[in-house]
C-alpha cells in the first residue's frame, strides 16, 4: 500500500501537554495524526481522528510555529517529547525531512529531544543526535526478533535487525539509549526462550535498561487484530487469556482498557525479569498500564539532570 500524506496547518500550539501520567514532565510533540508504521497493537487506531491505514496528516507549519512559540514562551522547555501519539522515521521523504528539522532546530537551541521509534533513522540525521548526544535520549521498540511476526503485527516498521544496529548505534554514539518491548505479546512473544533470546541480542549490542509492557485492548485494536492477523491459531493464543481479562484505566487516560489478568501478567514480567537478570540488564515495568504490579516510571520521557539556572518546562494545552 503506498502511503497517503496529507499536509495541513496546525490548528492547537506545537507543544502540548499529555495526559499520561509518564509524560507529564515534558512538553509534547506530534508531527503527524497517524503513522505510516501501521502497527496493529497502537491505541491510535480507536482515536476518532485516526486517519486510517497507510494515511497521516503532516503539519508542515510546524518548524515556523515552533519558533514563534519559543520565541513568546516566557522561558523554553529544557526537553520535549516525541511523540505520543505517531513516530518521528516514518516511511515517508516529507515526514522524515520535518523531523531532521524539527530536531535540528530544538537541538540548536539546547533543548534536550527524548524519543520512542520502531523507523528507520537516516543517516544525516543519526548523526546529527549522535553531535548532541548529551541532549538526547532514546527508546528503540523491539516486540520480537522474527521478521515474519514483526511484518505481522508491524507491517511497515523497520525489521527487528535493523533497530538492533540503530540501537547499537546509537550507545556506541554516547547517547542514553534503551529498548522498550511493548507490547509483549501474550501467546506469541512471551515464551521463556523468546524472552532470553531477545534479551541476550540487546545485551550484545549494549543495552543495560529494557522498559516493558504486555498488550492492552480497546475495541478499535482488536477490531484490527481479528482484521489482519490471518493465522487462526495465532490470533487465538494470543487473545485467549483476555477473556478473563481485567478492565483497567491506564493512568492520565481517558478510556479504559482490557488486560491479562494480574497474575497472567506478572508471570510474563517475571519471566522477563528472569532473563535479564542472567544478562546484567534492568527491567522497568509501565506503571501506567501495570498500576496493580508497578510503581515508578518505564522511563519513557529520559532522566534529565537540569541546570540549576534552568527554567520550569513550558507545557501548554492543546
Amino acid at each position: 500500500m503506498a502511503a497517503a500524506v496529507t499536509k495541513a496547518s496546525r490548528r492547537s500550539p506545537v507543544l502540548t501537554s499529555s495526559g499520561l501520567a509518564c509524560l507529564s514532565t515534558l512538553p509534547t510533540i506530534n508531527l503527524t495524526t497517524g503513522c505510516l508504521h501501521d502497527c496493529l497493537y497502537c491505541y491510535i487506531r480507536g482515536y476518532r481522528n485516526y486517519p486510517g491505514e497507510g494515511r497521516v496528516v503532516l503539519y508542515e507549519d510546524t518548524l515556523d510555529r515552533l519558533r514563534q512559540e519559543l520565541l513568546l514562551a516566557a522561558s523554553k522547555p529544557h526537553a520535549v517529547y516525541f511523540s505520543p501519539s505517531s513516530d518521528l522515521f516514518q516511511p515517508a521523504p516529507e515526514v522524515l525531512e520535518l523531523t531532521h528539522s524539527v530536531l535540528e532546530f530544538l537541538l540548536s537551541k539546547g533543548v534536550g529531544v527524548a524519543f520512542l521509534t520502531k523507523g528507520v533513522i537516516p543517516d544525516c540525521t543519526l548523526q546529527l543526535l549522535i553531535e548532541h548526544r548529551e541532549l538526547v535520549r532514546a527508546q528503540i521498540g523491539l516486540i520480537t526478533l522474527e521478521e515474519g511476526i514483526s511484518r505481522i503485527f508491524e507491517p511497515h516498521a523497520a525489521g527487528p535487525e535493523r533497530r538492533l544496529l540503530q540501537l547499537e548505534t546509537l550507545i556506541a554514539g554516547g547517547i542514553q539509549a534503551e529498548a522498550r518491548l511493548d507490547p509483549i505479546l501474550p501467546g506469541v512473544t512471551d515464551s521463556p526462550e523468546l524472552l532470553d533470546q531477545q534479551v541476550a541480542r540487546l545485551a550484545g549490542v549494549g543495552v543495560k535498561r529494557i522498559a516493558a509492557g504486555v498488550l492492552f485492548l480497546r475495541p478499535g485494536i482488536l477490531y484490527w487484530l481479528k482484521s489482519r492477523v490471518s493465522d487462526r491459531r495465532m490470533l487465538a493464543l494470543l487473545l485467549h487469556g483476555y477473556q478473563e481479562g481485567k478492565q483497567a484505566v491506564m493512568r492520565g487516560a481517558q478510556y479504559p482498557i482490557l488486560n491479562l489478568s494480574t497474575e497472567a501478567r506478572r508471570q510474563i514480567f517475571e519471566r522477563l525479569e528472569h532473563a535479564a537478570a542472567a544478562h546484567g540488564i534492568e527491567i522497568r515495568i509501565c506503571a501506567c498500564k501495570n498500576a496493580d504490579l508497578a510503581r515508578g516510571s518505564c522511563n519513557i520521557a529520559g532522566t534529565w539532570h537540569r541546570q540549576a539556572a534552568a527554567a520550569q518546562p513550558l507545557l501548554l494545552t492543546a
